[in-house]
């Protein structure tokens, strides 16, 4: 069985990363989305974004959330996995892609980088970009899950009041 880590701050989870992590359950034997924290801010704390991306998979019985705070190959060493999965929208994600899949090899020769790009209809979705639309009222309801769309709804209301 080889187990795969899909890591991303997921701010909130799209319907790209949604796209990728359903198709690498249909590769590998586990695939664990492993939500960062983040020093640079997220609209949701790290236990929101777990457990918004732990409901949006709880049908798929080899994806599992957790939440982590450490240097990537760190973390992978500690889960046993062999993979490291990224996902490419556009060219543009692959040179920065390409560097980190080289620095993480130097870190650990024995675990591989694979990248998968999301379904075309996707390609286009950013996290930041959904935040973004979602701040002044947009509707994001094509790019995130119904239960995301409402936690974002709810968030940038309280922000208004």
């Amino acid at each position: 069985m080889i187990r795969v880590v899909y890591p991303g701050t997921f701010d909130p989870i799209t319907r790209g990363h949604e796209d990728v992590v359903r198709r690498a359950a249909g590769l590998f034997g586990e695939v664990i989305v492993a939500v960062a924290e983040s020093r640079n801010g997220t609209m949701f704390s790290i236990d929101q974004r777990v457990a918004m991306a732990q409901e949006i998979f709880a049908d798929c019985g080899n994806v599992r959330v957790e939440g982590f705070n450490d240097l990537l190959m760190n973390y992978v060493r500690t889960k046993e996995a062999r993979v490291v999965l990224r996902g490419l929208r556009a060219v543009s994600d692959f040179e920065y892609e390409f560097q980190m899949a080289g620095m993480n090899r130097t870190l650990n020769a024995d675990v591989e980088t694979v990248f998968l790009t999301p379904a075309e209809k996707y390609t286009f979705i950013s996290a930041s970009m959904v935040r973004e639309i979602a701040r002044f009222g947009g509707d994001v309801s094509k790019f995130v899950s119904p239960s995301v769309a409402a936690k974002l709804k709810d968030k940038n209301q309280t922000r208004g009041e």
